[in-house]
Order: C-alpha cells, then structure tokens, then sequence
C-alpha cells in the first residue's frame, strides 16, 4: 500500500454488476438485459467526480469480468479507482431489477452478493491511508450490513475520536432485506449514525427502523449527535438540522421522473459537493435536491449533474469537466417563490445558451 493523494471526498461500499430489463414485466418474462452499475457509495461518488470533485472509491471486487466492468466505468466518471482490491477467490456481487417502481408490488430485485468480494473488506483489508485522504468520507448502511467483517469496519471508522480526520458522512440506507437473521440491524444503524458527523436519513426510514415518528424534530431527538443532520422528506423536502442553529426546510423540486432510482445517492452527493464548497444550510439542500432531479429525470442510477459556473468549481475541475455552462448555482440562487415554479424533466441538465435565463431554462407550461 502506497501514500494516497489528498481528494474531496472517499466513499466506501460495495458496487455491483446491475442488470436491467429491456422492458417492463416479472423477471421470468424479460427476454434480455442492458447491463449497468449500481451502489450507494459508488454512485456518490460518480456524481461528485462529474460534478468536478475529486473523489476516490474505496472497495474489493472479484478478479473477473463483472470487477473489470465496474473498476472502469466508475473510472470513467473521473473517480480514483485505486484503492479497489481485487480478490482472487470472491466474485462481483451482481443484480437483477424490474422496470417497476422501487416502492410498488409489482417490483422485484435479486441479489447475487452473498460470498461477494466486498463483503470481505475488514479493518486489515483496505487501505487505511487511502480512506482517510479525504476532506469527508462517506459511509452507508448498506456496508455494514453485509459481514460481521464490513460492520467492524465500518464502526471502527465511525468511532468517535480527536484525530479521526476527514468529516464522515453517513447515510443510514436502511435495506431490511440485507439484515435478514440480524433483528439488531436497527440498532446497529443508530449506533453508526451517532458516531458520524453527518447524518443523512429519511423520515420513512426512520420510522421504519426506530419507530421514530413525529416529523423531522422527532428524528433530531432521536439523533442529537451529528454535528449535521438531514432528514429526508420524500416529494415534500428536506430539514437540515445542525449544532447551534435553527432548523432549514426545503421544499423538493416538481420533476418529470423517467426513473425512481438513485435519487437518494445523488441527493447526498449534491449535499456534499456544496458543504465542500461551504455553501449556507438552504443552498445545500437546494443543491440536493437538484442533484436528485438529475438522476430522476434518466433511465437508471447515475446522471450527469446540474453543472456549476465555472468560478465556482474547484481548482482543477475546469479541465476535467469542460462545461461551458453551468446553472445549477444560479437554480439555488432562485427566490422562494421561483423555485416552487420549477418543474424538470429529462435533458434538462444539458448545456444551453449563457444568455438564457435559468427560470426559462427548466420552467414548462
């Protein structure tokens, strides 16, 4: 293991090989599959690469095919790859989804990930050096729920401490379905979440696993911790709640949803890209929620971000994405009364004229 460079943001997590339908029906009736990437950590860091953060994805996958694909596409979005193990004698985790609605009856999702090479990451088995390079790092439920060696991990990062470095963020991703034989899961999620500094979560899911209901102060009073707490609204927005100040609502955005994937990934990235930039609590749940609407408004879980003006990007950024415009900063900038108007639909990230004016930019009839 070598010394890391120094980037923005490191997340931690397992990807997987993911296979969609080229239609919609059940699984036992799709004839064929295009064949894409999905996981939480990955995907927030694509987003941020693309978005012209630096970004490093920290991970094991199998010394096959499925592992080639996913150590380059993610590549290709601009994220350092190198602190990805390879593992001889574990497989890439892959899997199976239908078209439907993650949330309707009719969804279904298989999993091929027991035995997989990232469930075999443990304290010893990553590169401490490289997941500490980071300004923040970023952890998700998902990862420990995976081994006993993922949870070890993934709390000895989470343990508080003077000298942790980096800024860790978590999003609690509560998948009941990972935790199946483990009824401590819940608990084991709001032990985590008290040990990070940040702390995304949804007001579903916090009902789902706490039993926590009562609206986002219910949710704060279950979590006084993190210095940064978001509570996830749905299509309603989001609350962001921290040390010292009041609490900041944000209404979400109308958008036109081609898929309903990746939103919450993309939500957490478009947070972190602005608490990089040290943008005011309302700018960064604005930038959250444009972020979310990138992802809605394209067929699976990654999209390239609302872009920024360049005096905003970071140092370096301009070369890697050569944007030659970006609205997203002058979207967040909008009154209240402008950013309800809003309503998005797909193409709507693409580049247009400068001397267009963002309300007419996304606005439809």
């Amino acid at each position: 293991m070598t010394a890391q460079a120094a980037v923005d943001v490191v997340a931690l997590g397992e990807s997987m090989v993911t296979f969609l339908p080229a239609r919609p029906g059940r699984l036992a009736d799709v004839p064929s599959f295009d064949r894409g990437i999905g996981g939480a950590e990955s995907n927030v860091a694509c987003a941020l690469a693309a978005a012209g953060h630096s970004a490093r994805w920290v991970s094991r996958v199998g010394a096959d095919g499925f592992g080639d694909h996913l150590v380059e596409t993610i590549a290709r979005y601009g994220v350092d790859t190198s602190a990805v193990g390879r593992d001889p004698h574990r497989p890439t985790g892959i899997y199976f989804r239908t078209a439907d609605d993650r949330d309707a009856d009719a969804h279904e999702v298989v999993y091929y990930r027991a035995g997989s090479a990232a469930s075999a990451m443990s304290p010893g088995s990553v590169d401490e050096d490289a997941l500490t390079s980071g300004r923040i790092l970023h952890l998700s439920g998902i990862t420990p729920a995976l081994s006993a060696d993922c949870l070890d991990l993934v709390r000895h990062l989470c343990a508080r401490s003077a000298d942790r470095g980096p800024l860790v963020s978590f999003d609690v991703n509560h998948r009941p379905g990972l935790w199946k034989g483990a009824a401590a899961g819940p608990d084991v999620l709001l032990d985590l979440a008290r040990g990070a500094d940040l702390v995304f979560v949804g007001e579903d899911e916090a009902a789902a696993a706490w039993g926590v209901t009562g609206g986002p102060d219910a949710v704060r009073a279950a979590l006084p911790e993190p210095a940064t707490l978001v509570v996830k609204q749905g299509s309603r927005g989001a609350t962001v709640f921290e040390h010292g100040a009041d609490p900041v609502f944000q209404a979400a955005l109308r958008v036109d949803v081609v898929a309903p994937v990746g939103a919450g990934d993309a939500f957490a990235a478009g947070f972190l890209s602005a608490t990089l930039r040290g943008l005011p609590a309302a700018h960064r749940l604005r930038h959250g929620h444009l972020m979310a609407a990138a992802a809605l408004t394209v067929p699976g879980d990654l999209a390239h971000p609302p872009t920024r003006h360049p005096t905003a990007a970071p140092q370096g950024a301009a070369s890697r994405h050569p944007y030659s415009l970006a609205h997203a900063d002058r979207l967040a900038a909008l009154d209240d009364a402008a950013w309800e108007t809003l309503r998005l639909g797909p193409g709507w990230t693409e580049r247009v004229p400068e001397d267009t004016e963002a309300e007419e930019e996304v606005r439809t009839p």
